[in-house]
């Protein structure tokens, strides 16, 4: 009783009757216009329990939900609609990309997801999840679409795809993802 939940609109399955909805643009018009930019929904919802309260939230796709202890200060990048719920202690904002080639290459555009702790944020990625560690230095090649989640702390650009056969019919694009260590990923 008491704690209360928030989510972008249309991630709720169910919930009982304890449950109290209130959808708002979290912090104006302004916050409701930059997660709107960033591939968020302008409004956001808070599910508060009055009482002995169940909710349940589930994904646009089959994939996994996993949810992320984040310690005061500290940061997730996640790519847009990764963002499920989370607790009121977490902030959800944008995150810039500082190359522009990533920007217009890389997927999602400049803008990326950034959520800040402390507290519990559940995430949505679709399909199966690996996860990686890379060392400072080591670089990961990736479809900038297979791009999850990561740390602050890894790099994030795109090369080019070489050879031109492997543009013309290898299927991949032009581009593909750089992630550069150290930190986690999750793919």
């Amino acid at each position: 009783p008491g704690e209360t939940i928030y989510s972008q609109t249309n991630t709720m399955a169910w919930m009982n009757d304890a449950i109290q909805m209130d959808t708002h643009t979290g912090g104006g018009f302004f916050a409701g216009l930059k997660r709107s930019f960033a591939g968020g929904s302008f409004f956001i919802t808070d599910f508060t329990a009055t009482g002995n309260g169940h909710v349940a939230f589930a994904p646009r796709f089959p994939g996994t939900i996993f949810a992320a202890q984040l310690q005061p200060g500290q940061s997730l990048i996640c790519r847009k609609e990764t963002f499920l719920c989370a607790q009121k202690s977490i902030s959800l904002e944008l995150a810039w990309q500082k190359r522009l080639g990533a920007g217009f290459f890389g997927g999602d555009g400049f803008i990326l997801q950034k959520v800040t702790g402390p507290g519990i944020v559940w995430l949505d990625l679709s399909g199966e999840v690996i996860e990686r560690d890379l060392a400072p230095g080591e670089r990961l090649l990736v479809h900038a679409g297979h791009v999850g989640v990561f740390e602050p702390s890894i790099g994030f650009d795109i090369q080019m795809v070489r050879g031109f056969r492997n543009i013309l019919f290898g299927g991949e694009g032009l581009f593909l993802a750089t992630l550069t260590g150290p930190g986690h990923v999750w793919l």
